[in-house]
């Protein structure tokens, strides 16, 4: 689903992502997956998400608004990757009593 004149691998892909989710600044993330969607037939990535093309593009174009976390995952997952979460490398002095994970 890459363009062919310009062929990037999911690890490639992972890389650059990865960068922008260790920010934790949904505005990053969602630019660099913008960004992303750049290597691919945004057509065919219409397809494949059930998503509208016009949809795809303005979720991840805008400066205002985010996209819905349903559609951050079928995008990634269009990609071919996935979505996983880790600890921290380095915790956080801060805990979030609202999660009610000690």
């Amino acid at each position: 689903m890459t363009k062919a004149d310009r062929p990037v691998t999911p690890a490639q892909l992972a890389n650059h992502l990865n960068s922008a989710f260790a920010s934790a600044e949904p505005h990053v993330i969602s630019q660099a997956i913008g960004k992303a969607l750049g290597e691919f037939n945004i057509s065919e990535m219409a397809r494949e998400t059930g998503l509208a093309r016009q949809s795809i593009y303005r979720a991840f174009q805008t400066q205002t608004q985010l996209p819905n976390f349903t559609t951050v995952l079928t995008v990634l997952t269009a990609m071919g990757l996935q979505f996983k979460v880790t600890p921290k490398r380095r915790p956080s002095k801060k805990s979030n009593p609202a999660s009610g994970l000690a």
